[in-house]
């Protein structure tokens, strides 16, 4: 398998969520910019883990793993382990909510996310796609 290739193919998808996101802050939807932004950082960190040979866990959150794994990627990547682990973290635990709510507190997920919220997320989802994206160039060119 074309490590590289599938690396991209996650980075188009990631691209794709933070298109989708854009789209949903526009029309106010906040908790959908919550999940397309946490959908785009999976994607753009699960693209850099696939692209220097680590088998990724199937999980929303590979924080552990980037952070296991530093040593494997360039010494400016590594630098930004910790703001990508924690950007990472924040929001797969944001992930059901902007979904589906906290049905406990009868709380749906409009209830929950904001525009300023919003707007953080898909800040910080882009700043993780630049990353990866990156990352994914300087490999490509090796």
């Amino acid at each position: 398998m074309d490590m590289l290739r599938l690396g991209a193919d996650y980075l188009r998808g990631a691209r794709s969520r933070i298109i989708d996101a854009e789209s949903a802050l526009r029309r106010s939807d906040y908790p959908e910019v919550v999940r397309y932004s946490q959908e785009a950082v999976e994607l753009s960190l699960k693209a850099c883990l696939r692209i220097v040979g680590i088998e990724y866990p199937k999980a929303h959150d590979v924080s552990d793993e980037l952070k296991f794994n530093a040593s494997k990627f360039p010494t400016w990547f590594s630098t930004e382990i910790e703001e990508l682990a924690r950007i990472s973290t924040e929001l797969a635990t944001k992930r059901a909510a902007s979904m589906y709510g906290i049905e406990a507190a009868g709380k749906g997920p409009s209830d929950l996310f904001d525009k300023e919220e919003a707007a953080l997320s898909m800040r910080e989802a882009k700043l993780v796609y630049h990353n990866s994206e990156k990352l994914y160039k300087e490999l490509k060119g090796r």
